[in-house]
């Protein structure tokens, strides 16, 4: 099942939001639980979600562009 382009992007922004916002002590854990209990989520495997987010640069990224996108400078159009 492929996920559409916007949804893989906002999956992948607000995972990353969460982190930022909650902090957590063990990232992988928190990642976990989050992708677990956010429905939507699951569209996007576990072990891509911590590739993609490992890859973000510091500073002020939003993902975009789908499976094949790149992290962009700013933030994303829709949070």
């Amino acid at each position: 099942m492929s996920t559409p382009e916007g949804l893989f992007d906002t999956i992948i922004n607000r995972a990353d939001g969460f982190l930022r916002v909650s902090r957590p002590t063990n990232r992988l854990e928190a990642l976990k639980a989050w992708h677990m209990r956010t429905r939507f989520a699951r569209r996007v495997s576990l072990e891509m979600l911590l590739q993609i987010l490992e890859g973000r640069p510091d500073g002020e990224y939003h993902w975009s562009g789908g499976e094949n996108g790149s992290w962009q400078p700013g933030q994303p159009r829709f949070p």
